[in-house]
């Protein structure tokens, strides 16, 4: 896969909103993600965080603003960012009736990698699954499935990585592994985590995002931010 010209901005949304039966889940929301960059999304059940990480990932379009993705528009070019971007949520997106191997080698052909002999060995076994590579998914345990799903979430070695409650049902060996993945970005690759553990904000992200009411309403570099600091924080603008 040839990629997208390194210097451009990941992520440059202007003004984006989306409503759904007349309420505004995002509303007129600017961001911009640079390579190398890591950006944290909280805030409150309902805030518009999924709506917004949804966005990003080019399954919802935005009713108004614009989006460019990698330097694509990403409304009339779509098809041109999705082979570089991946979507992660705590539902890990795998068929629970293949093999461990099958799934990777399906998510492999999708993207269109010539080397899956090569990539999809490597990839179980850096999630620790390379014993299992032939057992259906679903004999796996769920922090082993989340696992496959990291696996599965990496392979094509995405630009882009978006992560929506990743964490949620990762054993410890997950968690390490993506704590892992976010500590080491490909060069030129960026992410967007969206959480709602404040510790792994401070600890894992360059730059937090506080979303209440479909809107960013603060947001901060996390170097030298303390948890106690952005809890105060969070707490008075989502008040």
């Amino acid at each position: 896969m040839t990629g997208p010209p390194v210097g451009e901005p990941l992520v440059l949304g202007e003004g984006l909103s989306r409503a759904f039966g007349g309420r505004a889940a995002v509303a007129g929301v600017d961001l911009r993600v640079d390579p190398g960059e890591r950006v944290g999304l909280v805030g409150p059940n309902g805030a518009g965080k999924s709506t917004l990480l949804r966005i990003l990932a080019t399954l919802l379009r935005p009713d108004s603003g614009s989006l460019s993705l990698m330097g694509q528009d990403a409304a009339d070019r779509p098809n041109r960012v999705r082979p570089h971007l991946s979507h992660l949520g705590h539902d890990p997106s795998v068929y629970l009736d293949l093999t461990a191997w099958q799934n990777l080698e399906l998510f492999g052909r999708l993207y269109g990698l010539s080397d899956l002999h090569e990539r999809v060995p490597d990839a179980l076994s850096r999630v620790g699954l390379l014993p299992r590579a032939h057992d259906p998914v679903r004999t796996f345990s769920r922090g082993m499935t989340q696992r496959l799903g990291i696996a599965r979430f990496t392979l094509h070695g995405p630009r882009l990585l978006l992560m929506d409650e990743p964490y949620t049902g990762l054993d410890a060996r997950g968690a390490a592994l993506l704590d892992a993945v976010l500590g080491d970005l490909p060069e030129g690759a960026g992410a967007v985590l969206v959480t709602h553990e404040l510790h792994r904000v401070t600890e894992q992200v360059d730059r937090i995002l506080v979303m209440h009411a479909g809107r960013v309403v603060w947001q901060a570099p996390t170097a030298g931010l303390s948890v106690p600091e952005l809890v105060g924080r969070y707490g008075e603008v989502t008040a």
